[in-house]
């Protein structure tokens, strides 16, 4: 018996020492996932600026003690990314345009006094936080081990995380979680990402709320 949990101890020890850069990545991110869901930090654009961007920020710093640059920060490749950017900006837009009329959207998007210059501002931190949680620490941070592999397994928290919103967003963050890794990862950067998700965001609550405004 003795011999059994040593043995075996010893290996999962091994195991952890040998996939250390990716046990503190994927733990910490659960990790902040998890107390961002229990004990949010103020508002929900602040809990999630702070938990998934600054946090992990602190944990490249400090515990793997690397260049946060490398995380996807850099620019990055905007030649080529400048083209994604463009081509999703363009079609989202034609899309978010039909799809505003859902009623059930409406009812989940709309605001009573909705201010569009407080509104992006706030999702700049937001989505800043959220984007570089997934498209630059978990993305660029397993991608020397997993390589394009890194692409499907940050879809998965980021699928996750959008359980609760309309059934139709939720389903389609398995394919934009699959798009925005494949952009950010051709890219080198989470530039890209934030930028189109940010257009996604704003210009559809916008429009949902300039279109069917809440009384207030």
């Amino acid at each position: 018996m003795i011999t059994f949990f040593k043995t075996e101890l010893g290996g999962l020890w091994e195991f952890l020492k040998k996939n250390a850069n990716e046990t503190v990545i994927l733990a910490a991110a659960m990790l902040f996932i998890s107390l961002d869901h229990y004990n949010p930090i103020g508002p929900s654009w602040l809990s999630v600026f702070l938990y998934y961007g600054v946090f992990p920020l602190l944990v490249i710093l400090v515990v793997l003690r690397k260049n946060p640059l490398d995380f996807g920060l850099r620019w990055g490749a905007p030649r080529l990314w400048g083209w994604y950017v463009l081509i999703f900006c363009v079609i989202a837009g034609l899309i978010l345009w039909a799809s505003s009329s859902d009623s059930g959207l409406q009812s989940y998007y709309g605001m009573a006094g909705f201010n569009v210059f407080t509104y992006a501002l706030t999702q700049a931190l937001n989505l800043g936080g959220s984007e570089f949680f997934y498209r630059g620490f978990l993305l660029f941070g397993l991608k020397n081990k997993l390589g394009e592999g890194a692409i499907l397994l940050q879809m998965v928290p980021f699928v996750m995380t959008h359980i609760g919103k309309p059934e139709i967003e939720t389903i389609s963050t398995i394919i934009t979680g699959i798009l925005f890794g494949w952009v950010a990862y051709r890219g080198k950067s989470f530039w890209p990402v934030f930028i189109i998700h940010m257009f996604i965001n704003v210009f559809f609550v916008a429009l949902i709320n300039f279109r069917y405004p809440v009384a207030g």
